[in-house]
């Protein structure tokens, strides 16, 4: 089977196809356009990998295009961090990386055509009175009272706004479209506002800055753009893209399409809402590891590989709908399954002391993974002195138990069957030190004597070990729809970090952020970027080795 005839189909590739195939368009053509007002999440995602994973399996073009409308919430940082991105998900963008505002003189010209025509005035309208003579979704919107000006008249206005003679908020653009329009966005939109304000990409040489309608297909066109691709919110805009294009001397008319945006439980995907959480410092900042940003999957520990996958299982539709986080999860589980190499880490420690063995330590031999010899091996050391995780030790305990109990056997992992004697506690009655015995014949083989031992348990030498950081995230809200929420800040999950003072094994000490271990038993981890050095080890779990959730939910 031919790669073409592999990749999964879509609404929007059958377009294309047929478009193709009918001489439409001898070649493809499309954009990713984020606006630099924020760092991309998830969502975003969805829509990198349709634009330019199209652009790559049909030999076309994708540039990468910032919709740099809004000066106020614009930043370079936010220009950076998804350049970042884009190219660590894998891909690469067409020629030079585009913005709107290298067309703001080319728009500006596009407007003055508008009013040549008569199709756009200057309004004087307050922001608050435009608001109110729009009307509603079932009343009609009004005339503005200035309307009916002369195309002369709105040609010196729309020249004042240009040499900041007006004030912010005392004079706009609008189109003259409709005020009765069963569509809004058709009732005199604002194609022009005024901003006295900074611009990362042209500085000062602005006051006024067209709106994101008006520059958005605008842009599309001048590019060159055959599938203008973006959300079901922007559908009724469509109307107005079309309306502008229909109306100015512009060669090349973009379609637009639309597909159902990805919505992920226990989530948000509001820009508005995840800048909020990092404004009033919920989080750490944008790459939080609980953030649904990029970033945040990023430092957690998630591939860009899991990501594609995750957008290729979840489709292109046009039918909203929920994505369960499961599903996310299980496609970093399933990635980390096969390359993640093995260590060992022990979150909640507890001392156990091999009461028949010397002083001397070993080393031992394992695997990296123990179904690809291919990843190697590594060496561990053993002693006398070990640590076990605290959840794996009982002094009593039914047979559905499979761990270290109080008189019987458990394998440690790679190495001895062990037994444990007694154990010695504090004043509160908290054990401090379990004391075992250990079979010397069972280094990965069973007894000699042939009685079976069921359990296995991961383990530490306390000499050797280091300590760690071990920072347990989980989903950032506690219901799966909180934009549902009246204050969805209610619903932040006041579980979802958990921070352990562990041990991890000697190997980890030079662990690089985004490299992936499997700490056997406990799930998949990787260093921190932020926080993690070799003085101070901190490890982010990423995600468990099965899903809790569903049992909670049950």
């Amino acid at each position: 089977m031919s790669e073409a005839e592999a990749r999964p189909t879509n609404f929007i590739r059958q377009i294309v196809d047929e478009d193709l195939a009918s001489g439409k368009h001898t070649s493809i053509h499309t954009r990713f356009p984020p606006e630099p007002n924020g760092y991309l999440h998830i969502g975003h995602a969805k829509s990198i990998c349709l634009n330019f994973g199209l652009a790559k399996d049909y030999q076309g073009q994708c540039n990468l295009r910032f919709d740099d409308t809004n000066p106020v919430k614009e930043d370079i940082e936010f220009v950076e961090s998804i350049k970042h991105d884009v190219e660590w998900l894998g891909f690469g963008w067409s020629g030079d990386i585009r913005y709107s505002s290298d067309y703001f003189a080319q728009l500006y010209q596009y407007a003055v055509e508008l009013i040549t025509k008569g199709l756009a005035y200057v309004d004087e309208l307050s922001p608050e009175q435009i608001r109110e003579y729009r009307g509603s979704l079932t009343a009609p919107g009004k005339d503005s009272p200035y309307r009916g000006r002369s195309v002369e008249e709105n040609l010196a206005l729309f020249e004042k706004m240009r040499h900041g003679e007006f004030a912010e908020g005392t004079a706009c653009l609008r189109a003259k479209i409709d005020m009765a329009s069963p569509f809004i966005v058709m009732r005199d939109p604002v194609l022009y506002r005024i901003k006295f304000a900074e611009h990362h990409q042209t500085d000062n040489k602005w006051c006024i800055y067209p709106m994101y309608d008006f520059t958005h297909c605008i842009s599309d066109a001048l590019e060159g753009i055959t599938h203008s691709l973006c959300t079901l919110e922007f559908q009724d805009n469509r109307r107005l893209y079309d309306w502008v294009l229909d109306n100015i001397t512009i060669p090349c008319h973009p379609r637009q399409y639309e597909f159902s945006r990805l919505n992920l439980e226990y989530a948000i995907m509001s820009k508005r809402k995840l800048n909020q959480l990092v404004a009033e410092k919920h989080v750490e900042g944008w790459d939080d590891p609980r953030m649904p940003t990029l970033s945040g999957l990023r430092r957690r520990g998630y591939t860009a590989a899991s990501i594609r996958e995750f957008c290729q299982r979840i489709g292109v539709t046009k039918q909203d709908n929920n994505v369960e986080m499961v599903a996310l999860e299980s496609c970093i589980r399933d990635d980390l399954n096969e390359n993640a190499p093995r260590a060992m880490a022990v979150l909640e420690p507890v001392k156990v002391v091999i009461e028949n063995r010397g002083t001397g330590e070993e080393m031992l031999t394992m695997p990296n993974h123990p179904n690809k010899p291919e990843m190697g091996s590594r060496e561990v050391p053993f002693s006398r002195e070990i640590y076990i995780d605290r959840a794996d030790f009982r002094e009593e305990a039914n047979k559905q138990y499979k761990r270290l109990v109080l008189g019987k056997e458990v394998r440690l992992r790679n190495a001895y069957v062990i037994k444990a004697e007694r154990v010695e506690k504090d004043a509160v009655g908290e054990i401090t030190t379990i004391f075992c015995s250990y079979d010397a014949e069972t280094l990965s083989r069973d007894p000699a004597d042939g009685r079976k031992v069921k359990g296995v348990i991961h383990w530490v030498s306390a000499a050797h070990a280091l300590p760690a950081e071990i920072r347990l995230y989980d989903r950032l809200f506690s219901m799966p729809n909180p934009a549902a929420a009246a204050d969805f800040l209610a619903t932040i999950n006041p579980g979802s970090l958990v921070i352990k003072q562990g041990f991890v094994e000697p190997s980890l000490a030079a662990a690089q952020p985004e490299k992936a271990y499997q700490f056997e038993r406990e799930g998949y981890f990787c260093a921190d970027s932020h926080f993690s050095s070799a003085d101070h080890l901190v490890f982010n779990r990423t995600v468990g080795l099965r899903d809790t959730w569903a049992k909670i939910g049950a």
